[in-house]
């Protein structure tokens, strides 16, 4: 039996999957007779050592956690600089996981979180401590190098495909006598993965989406509004899908809120919907409607994907026993073998490959006018979303999502000053 404690944390913004995740880690685990703690709030819990007892949740609660979405642990945006800028918080950290005795450490997280996992296991390393860092992928952007996707995006892009489709089916309802532009924003700071998803929801030249922009390519206003103009005189309305991180030729994200970066160093994003409806309005002069879905993208447990849900679960089985089985610095990522029909499995990469790169949307995903998917994005992206996995409902018509009472453990050390 393996001795020592599994310590589990979520990082970044969550994702519809990432507790079915945590609970098949805490399952795969149990299994193993090997004891869990899950750092609460991420990262900073974990400095805090506010550490969670999974011991004293029950098995219902844990299966439970695979149906409801949201981060049961907590997770957050703080992301640990260089070894050497940030050494007294690293070897915070590593005292913590000492006091602990904690051996295995799993981070659920995206691209940042990947550099903290490597960045952990190389001051383990250096202090000869016996400690196994695993990153498990989690991002609703789809932008994680080396796997094929993410858990996490399938669900988001599900959730953005059939609203859209809901959405252009209202609009095209009411364009005789009310709105002619409609303008769905997209999460997507630098890949457009999500708003490609929302080409699923139709195909051809008079189906909505009718435009989608893309971070991948430069925003052109007069060419954007000439194009509306004219989907609005060939079809009698126009649905436009705009990842919130589109830029102008300058490089200036045309949706900068003006709130400076976070602790990742990303701009605070927000209202690229609200200033393209302005723009059409304004320019144009028709009737135009918005909406910013935002957490909604990444929340949406109700309509998730079962592929998506399988991921998450599968991730979450093969970090637990790549890390038992000391596999140190890596990540389980996903493989597709097949289109059609569709077929993946669960490999091993090191973190180097992944941490701190980005996957954007190949160049042939995008139409080459620059305002829609390609055949080939079709192929990739309609695998991932296929299949429903419902969480369960009760009588009142609602889901049946579990809050589960986390227990901490006893600290063993000075309060961490920050």
């Amino acid at each position: 039996m393996a001795t020592g404690t599994l310590l589990y944390a979520q990082s970044g913004g969550v994702t519809a999957v990432i507790n079915a995740t945590a609970s098949t880690v805490v399952q795969a685990a149990r299994a193993r007779k090997v004891r869990v703690l899950a750092a609460r709030n991420g990262i900073l819990g974990a400095l805090r050592e506010e550490l969670v007892d999974t011991t004293r949740l029950s098995a219902a609660e844990v299966r439970g956690l695979a149906h409801t979405p949201g981060g049961a642990f907590g997770s957050c945006r703080v992301k640990l600089k260089s070894l050497q800028e940030d050494r007294a918080k690293y070897e915070r950290l590593l005292a913590v996981l000492r006091a602990h005795d904690v051996r295995w450490f799993l981070y659920n997280g995206g691209n940042d979180s990947a550099d903290t996992a490597l960045k952990v296991s190389q001051l383990a390393k250096e202090y000869g401590y016996p400690l196994t860092c695993v990153g498990v992928p989690k991002t609703v952007d789809n932008d994680l190098a080396v796997t094929d996707c993410c858990p996490g995006f399938g669900s988001a892009a599900k959730y953005t495909a059939v609203s859209l489709r809901e959405c252009a089916l209202d609009v095209a309802a009411m364009a005789e006598t009310s709105t002619k532009v409609f303008v769905y924003e997209a999460m997507g700071r630098h890949a457009g993965w999500l708003a490609a998803a929302a080409g699923l929801a139709g195909e051809g030249a008079n189906a909505a989406p009718h435009l989608i922009l893309f971070p991948e390519r430069t925003f052109d206003e007069a060419d954007f509004l000439a194009r509306v103009d004219a989907v609005v005189k060939r079809v009698g309305h126009c649905v436009v899908v705009a990842s919130e991180g589109i830029r102008t030729a300058d490089g200036s994200f045309v949706a900068d809120a003006g709130g400076g970066t976070d602790s990742f160093g990303h701009t605070q994003l927000g209202g690229v919907a609200s200033h393209l409806a302005g723009r059409v309005k304004d320019a144009l002069g028709h009737k135009v409607h918005w909406t910013l879905p935002d957490y909604l993208q990444r929340s949406a447990r109700h309509i998730a994907s079962k592929t998506d849900l399988e991921q998450a679960l599968a991730v979450g089985r093969a970090a637990v026993e790549c890390a038992l089985a000391g596999q140190n610095a890596v990540m389980p990522v996903i493989v597709r073998s097949s289109d059609a029909p569709y077929r993946w499995h669960v490999d091993i990469a090191p973190l180097d490959r992944i941490a701190n790169h980005e996957k954007k949307m190949p160049a042939n995903f995008i139409r080459k006018d620059g305002y829609g998917i390609t055949a080939a994005a079709r192929r990739y992206l309609s695998p991932l979303v296929a299949g429903e996995a419902y969480p369960p409902y009760g009588k009142n018509g609602l889901p049946l999502y579990i809050e589960p009472k986390l227990t901490l453990v006893r600290k063993k050390l000075p309060a961490w000053a920050g």
